[in-house]
């Protein structure tokens, strides 16, 4: 066991918080027992540090992550804060300090627990993020095209980069019903902020006969003979279809179950 001092780290939650106090903990040479919100209710046995963002000392962790280890190793502490991993700060944490010993080849050291469990809750959002690349639906609501998910990870910022390229000359709201935030996007400005609520009216008979025509197009080209519920779950997971169009009917308005706590 370390003989360092531990302390709970209290934190805004946010990515630059989280590297805040990575930068506090090696400069004060402690060991963070666990990481808590600011608002976090819970007590602890262990002294508590509160720990405020500051974006310079944020951006020097970040920075030499990549010049003292690798750009792999960056990439997988940026997105393993957007996993759904339990005690995630603690995990990347330890995977911080694997890294800063270890070097690059840390992330090929799978027998290793601390970078196997980072690996898999990686691999999780990749997969995630992928098949929300093809099961996102958009609906025209007063030219703004709009959408919404129900992920079990952040990620949004995984999907960001192709929505926006996708659609680039129109304007864009994907709304994260788990997480309650959303993607806005507009010709060469985007923004993910916090949105604890989110209501749209039912479609409108355009937007309804658009819907009708993409579930006859997808009766269509189904083939009764081969129909396959499992392998249909297989590769579309049931967990999608509630936010999908063609699983939708006209009379379901856009404002019912958006709500989800």
């Amino acid at each position: 066991m370390s003989q360092r001092p531990q302390f709970v780290y209290l934190y805004d939650g946010t990515f630059a918080g989280f590297l805040t106090c990575v930068f506090e903990s090696f400069a004060r040479d402690e060991e963070p027992a666990c990481f808590s919100l600011f608002d976090d209710p819970r007590t602890s046995l262990w002294p508590e540090r509160a720990v405020e963002t500051e974006r310079e000392k944020a951006e020097r962790v970040y920075r030499s992550l990549r010049c003292r280890v690798s750009p792999e190793v960056q990439r997988w502490v940026r997105h393993g804060f957007l996993t759904c991993v339990p005690e995630k700060e603690r995990r990347l944490y330890d995977f911080i300090r694997l890294a800063y010993r270890a070097g690059p080849p840390v992330v090929r050291d799978l027998i290793d627990p601390r970078v196997a469990r980072l690996h898999t809750a990686l691999l999780h959002l990749w997969k995630e993020a992928h098949l929300f690349q093809g099961f996102v639906r958009f609906s025209d609501q007063g030219g703004v095209l709009c959408g919404q998910i129900t992920p079990k990870n952040r990620v949004l910022p995984l999907l960001r980069p192709h929505f926006c390229a996708r659609f680039s000359g129109e304007r864009l709201l994907l709304y994260d019903r788990t997480h309650r935030e959303a993607l806005l996007y507009q010709p060469r400005q985007w923004a993910i902020l916090p949105m604890e609520e989110f209501h749209l009216e039912g479609p409108d008979a355009q937007e309804a006969g658009y819907r009708q025509l993409w579930r006859r197009f997808y009766d269509t080209i189904a083939i009764r003979e081969r129909e396959n519920p499992r392998c249909r779950m297989t590769h579309m997971p049931k967990r999608f279809w509630g936010d999908m169009t063609e699983f939708q009917h006209e009379e379901a308005t856009w404002g019912s179950g958006l709500s989800p706590r």
